[in-house]
């Protein structure tokens, strides 16, 4: 197979470059503490976090960072998430193997291994096709497959894969999409950072066809999440 000059750079270099040493594993054994410090208290999404190779989803000029619990810049103007906002999102969600899950803002691909280590049927949407691209050939370098990864508008979900029993969306959203919310089943959970400049961690649980209780979970602060493809 042959790869566009950009695209095959990437790809020799991701081969070139998968390397997980024991200092790294003891970096992300620390990152766990600090973590579990800060009041994430689910033991199979820090078990998620301590068997992921975070520093293979950065940019090569950010790796010595890796397990900081910072965010930091990938491709295409967006970052890959804190961990620390990456474990409460997961453990909000409240996911069980096996659970049919929709992630709505692939990036790095980071949040969609964590989901992948925890068992689940992940299908996942992302906006930004230099993003898709790289991810899409990624994942499965590190073993982790997706039912389903999607270049498209993360806004109108995924009907024909609906009902999923949680959705979590990676983006901050201006408002809060209807059809995500659609897409639920009864008891299922949108977790959705919704605002502007900052956003609040929100949870809705469906609880009826029509009946949707909303907890919110404080400030964070994301991308915004894009509308229309480009």
């Amino acid at each position: 197979m042959t790869f566009p000059p950009k695209l095959g750079y990437f790809v020799n270099q991701i081969s070139q470059n998968m390397k997980d040493t024991f200092t790294h594993k003891g970096m992300r054994k620390k990152l766990v503490g600090v973590l579990e410090k800060k009041g994430i208290l689910d033991k199979n999404v820090l078990a998620a976090i301590g068997r992921i190779p975070r520093h293979l989803f950065m940019d090569s000029g950010f790796v010595g960072h890796a397990y900081v619990d910072k965010a930091f810049p990938i491709a295409a103007d967006q970052t890959i998430s804190q961990p620390y906002t990456v474990a409460r999102q997961t453990e909000l969600l409240e996911v069980k193997k096996g659970d049919k899950i929709l992630e709505i803002g692939t990036g790095s691909g980071y949040q969609a291994a964590v989901l992948l280590e925890m068992g689940v049927r992940l299908y996942t949407i992302e906006r930004q096709n230099e993003l898709f691209k790289k991810t899409k050939l990624f994942l499965p370098k590190l073993g982790y497959k997706p039912k389903r990864l999607i270049f498209g508008d993360g806004y109108i979900g995924l009907a024909d894969e609906a009902p999923f029993d949680g959705i979590i969306v990676t983006a901050g959203a201006p408002y809060v999409p209807q059809p995500l919310l659609a897409q639920l089943k009864i008891g299922a959970k949108l977790v959705i950072p919704v605002g502007e400049n900052v956003q609040i961690m929100t949870v809705f649980t469906r609880k009826s066809e029509k009946e949707f209780e909303k907890e919110e979970f404080g400030e964070f602060r994301f991308v915004p999440l894009l509308e229309d493809k480009n």
